[in-house]
């Protein structure tokens, strides 16, 4: 049996969409564009919403319209996507990593907490501490929070938006996994000052690659609108460029393609939950597998990938290569950022500073998921599990 990794879900609707793109002269800056990001509008209820090339181009636009600049702090968290992280080595701040909760993965707000009040207990090995010496990075001031929902699931975004305004921060929330997601019956994304949302092929919807970012802030949609137009403000002429900004414009390919999957993304998101629920009732039964777990406040999950963790007695990485021979492909999920190469270049981590990030780093693996997955693939999959399991 052939089973993909992931597989987007495509429509004739969608594919027609593209062409009727293909057939006017105009693939940039039409009217997909506009269209694409009122969707996001009346999902989320936000003022705003701003299209892009990628998620990662719309966190760093975030990361630009909340003043981040050179030196400054920023709490995140290790376990994630590395883009969380790089769009704020992009503008030469300063992450400052906690660990997370051990059932969700999502930042832990307890540590954030603490972090905001006894910040330089949390600073990078590297990071110049009260001009001492012996360090090669100067920090200037905590500016913001920028949590993850991670795997789909919305952090827990009342206890950061107290911390935040306790202590006068932003909030940037990475939503680009959980496009859909609830908490306590809200929308992610629209509990920060800026939400972004992320459509890589194996996304909830795609549009092969994009982005969107939702705001109630006027001026810094005005201002982000801007920078994704080489700078171009309002009243430039196609030459003049008010500020440094970006070709981060998204095509209007990808935004029709977009606006169509939009309109049936209740669709997308049920058959993605019936692929998990599939999952869960087959794989919580094997020994030694930990399915995802949901927060009570999670009141929709949005299903991006299929994470599961091995009891750490068992060898992941030996299950996955037998797995992989039997033709069931899987993927670590996620490797601890602040163990990347260059982050422990830069900054100075090592093994054992995030020990939950790091558990959860080396037990997790996350296997083959889409919305068009059949129940007879899940099952083969399951199957396949626990036979590597048993066998040990």
């Amino acid at each position: 049996m052939k089973i993909s990794m992931s597989s987007p879900d495509l429509t004739d609707a969608d594919r027609q969409a593209v062409i009727e793109v293909i057939n006017t002269p105009v693939l940039s800056m039409g009217k997909f564009t506009p269209a694409f990001e009122k969707t996001f509008c009346d999902l989320t209820g936000a003022k705003h919403a701003i299209s892009v090339n990628s998620g990662t181009a719309g966190l760093h636009l975030c990361v630009r319209a909340a003043g981040i600049g050179a030196g400054d702090l920023v709490i995140t968290t290790p376990f994630s996507f590395v883009a969380s992280t790089n769009v704020l080595l992009f503008e030469n701040a300063i992450p400052v990593f906690v660990d997370i909760d051990p059932k969700t993965g999502n930042i832990n707000p307890e540590l954030i907490a603490d972090a905001a009040k006894n910040i330089e207990k949390y600073l990078p090995p590297n990071t110049r501490i009260s001009n001492t010496r012996n360090s090669n990075i100067e920090y200037r001031k905590l500016k913001a929070i920028l949590p993850v929902d991670v795997f789909g699931q919305p952090a827990d975004m009342d206890s950061i938006n107290a911390i935040a305004k306790q202590n006068g921060l932003a909030v940037i929330e990475d939503s680009c996994e959980a496009l859909g997601a609830t908490y306590k019956g809200k929308h992610a994304g629209t509990f920060g000052d800026y939400g972004v949302f992320a459509f890589y092929p194996n996304k909830q919807i795609t549009t092969g690659e994009g982005g969107v970012i939702i705001t109630s802030d006027d001026k810094a949609a005005d201002f982000m609108r801007a920078l994704r137009n080489q700078g171009r403000a309002p009243g430039d002429t196609w030459l003049s460029h008010t500020y440094l900004g970006y070709n981060y414009r998204i095509d209007e390919m990808s935004a029709a393609m977009g606006h169509a999957q939009m309109q049936r993304l209740d669709e997308l998101l049920a058959k993605r939950e019936q692929v998990a629920a599939w999952y869960e009732a087959r794989l919580a039964e094997i020994p030694g597998v930990e399915v995802p777990y949901v927060e009570p406040t999670t009141t929709r999950m949005s299903w991006f990938v299929y994470v599961i963790r091995f009891d750490a007695k068992l060898n992941r990485d030996a299950l996955a290569k037998k797995l992989e021979a039997r033709g069931v492909p899987v993927r670590p999920y996620f490797l601890p950022i602040h163990l990347q190469p260059y982050m422990v270049e830069k900054f100075g981590w090592r093994e054992g500073d995030f020990p939950v990030t790091e558990d959860l780093g080396r037990r997790g693996l996350a296997v083959p998921f889409s919305g068009v997955m059949s129940e007879e693939q899940v099952e083969y999959v399951c199957q396949a599990i626990r036979q590597v399991v048993s066998e040990g």
